[in-house]
């Protein structure tokens, strides 16, 4: 988008914050309901348009709540999808949905987590509808801060810490003008806020600053990465086996700015690059210059995100003589122990 065009969307943000603040409103004072289904909800989400790192942070909740005892599900809406409603990916931890149909975050989450999954544009119906098909007492929602129509026992903010440096105008505007959904002061009718540093290993005193003073339980995230696995084989090696490598760079998400930086980190060559649009449905189009880039840069190999990497696998065979891994990574909770007490106090109410 051109800086003229957004420019002329900057008179477009009043209507939009208008819009936004009259259904706040009405939830707050109970014009509009948020209804209950039958188990607890924990939703995960943000107040900008992607990128602060909501699918790493649902897989590890996940598998939180599986140590805890608990037997959880995920719902998401299912952003890329060639589906329409309501769609069950996963039953007894098994995918019984392609990635085509459901979406990659969701099919990510299944393949890390083993866990029921669905998606559905409507939260109500597919969270009602997945408590009933699968055993599970408890839903996990994707992306669901600004989705108040289903009624949420845990309501956790994630915010890109990236968000505070970037202090640029159509950064920091509503929508259509900008990336945020929300001002950032809706982040008071959370339950937690969770400022995500990504790779980086920098506290920003100015982001902590701003969003304490909220007075809401806070804790800061990082992600760590652990190896690179092969696409295909599904072999480990270790991040010390890249370093030097010179590869060809292949990523569809919403800010790989993290992801090229601790590649560089890791002593991976990132001069040559594919860079596509987040939530990529990737065609023999995209394969044909994946290829074609990969012979003429002379590549040793090509890195991609585990998110590209569950929508590159089908193209398997047409990718048999090159090598393809995908960076493997973790999300750490800084005082994870006090997270988790907060997690439990919440869902014991």
């Amino acid at each position: 988008m051109t800086k003229f065009i957004k420019i002329l969307l900057i008179l477009f943000v009043p209507i939009y914050y208008i819009i936004i603040s009259l259904r706040n409103f009405f939830f707050d004072i109970g014009l509009f309901k948020s209804e209950k289904v039958n188990g607890k909800v924990i939703s995960i989400g943000n107040i900008v348009v992607g990128g602060s790192g909501k699918t790493p942070f649902v897989i590890y909740i996940t598998k939180k709540l599986k140590e805890l005892g608990w037997k959880p599900s995920v719902l998401s809406r299912g952003y890329g999808r060639k589906s329409k409603g309501y769609l069950l990916v996963s039953k007894d931890g098994y995918q019984i949905a392609d990635v085509d149909k459901c979406g990659d975050e969701i099919y990510q989450t299944v393949i890390e987590c083993k866990v029921p999954a669905a998606v559905a544009e409507r939260r109500i119906e597919g969270a009602s509808k997945l408590l009933k098909e699968v055993d599970s007492n408890i839903i996990v929602l994707d992306d669901a801060f600004q989705h108040r129509w289903i009624k949420r026992d845990v309501d956790i903010v994630l915010i890109d810490k990236n968000f505070f440096t970037n202090d640029s105008i159509f950064n920091h505007s509503l929508l259509p003008a900008g990336i945020m959904r929300e001002p950032l002061s809706s982040v008071k009718r959370a339950d937690a806020i969770i400022l995500n540093k990504k790779f980086s290993n920098s506290k920003n005193d100015f982001a902590i600053k701003n969003l304490k003073k909220y007075n809401k339980p806070f804790f800061i995230a990082s992600y760590k990465a652990i190896s690179f696995i092969d696409m295909t084989r599904k072999t480990e090696h270790s991040l010390e086996d890249f370093d030097g490598q010179f590869s060809l760079i292949v990523s569809g998400v919403a800010n790989p700015l993290s992801f090229l930086t601790i590649l560089n980190k890791l002593g991976v060559d990132t001069t040559n690059k594919l860079i596509f649009k987040d939530h990529k449905n990737y065609t023999n189009k995209e394969v044909q210059l994946i290829r074609k880039t990969f012979y003429t840069t002379n590549s040793h190999s090509v890195i991609t995100t585990e998110k590209d990497a569950v929508k590159l696998l089908k193209f398997a065979v047409e990718f048999d003589d090159i090598d393809i891994f995908y960076l493997k990574i973790d999300i750490n909770i800084e005082n994870e122990d006090k997270f988790i007490e907060f997690l439990k106090n919440k869902l014991n109410n």
